[in-house]
């Protein structure tokens, strides 16, 4: 990695990985002059599986799918990994850590920009990466904490949507890459 780089982090389920996800990440890392944007999907918890979510193993891989032909685009699985609760603070300060010189730009929606006071460890947080909020349709970013704005064209997607989609039958086809499309349907997820 080079000294000083500029990276961005996007975390989220991934549950399933959408053009919108690709769409802010691209945007972000145009915007911002980031070297790269690295995905960061989070732990479900157990208790979830029982809900039709897909396993970790298989938002890993349709990430995987969904990313593989952007060069700047890539996957760090470590909160995945990690037993008990994980914690973007935790995260972040061990991401610090391993590369010093490097400045974090972590994405996030704006759902969770008006969410932010309640994160854990947040006033630490903030001095540990410059959080990036992204207009989303339906919230208006307010928060007491200073952080950057960046514009991306609005898609209103999610992937409780496409989940909906799904257990209702119906085509999620252009709301994914079409490799996520075949491994969802390959895989019979969120049946």
């Amino acid at each position: 990695m080079a000294l000083n780089a500029k990276i961005g982090i996007l975390g989220g389920t991934f549950d399933p990985p959408h053009h919108a996800h690709l769409i802010i990440a691209n945007e972000a890392r145009i915007k911002l002059g980031l070297e790269k944007i690295i995905f960061l999907p989070n732990a479900i918890p157990p208790h979830k599986q029982e809900s039709g979510l897909a396993s970790n193993a298989d938002r890993l891989q349709m990430l995987d799918l969904a990313i593989k032909d952007n060069p700047y685009f890539e996957i760090d699985d470590r909160e995945m990994k990690r037993t008990g609760k994980s914690y973007t603070y935790d995260t972040m300060l061990e991401m610090t850590k391993e590369f010093p010189n490097a400045a974090f730009s972590f994405i996030i929606g704006g759902d969770m920009v008006e969410y932010l006071p309640k994160w854990y460890h947040i006033n630490e947080l903030i001095k540990l990466v410059n959080f990036v909020g992204v207009n989303r349709p339906h919230y208006d970013g307010n928060t007491p904490y200073d952080i950057e704005e960046i514009q991306v064209p609005a898609m209103d997607i999610s992937s409780s949507l496409l989940r909906e989609r799904l257990v209702a039958g119906l085509p999620i086809d252009y709301y994914v890459p079409e490799q996520v499309s075949k491994y969802i349907k390959e895989h019979h997820l969120y049946e």
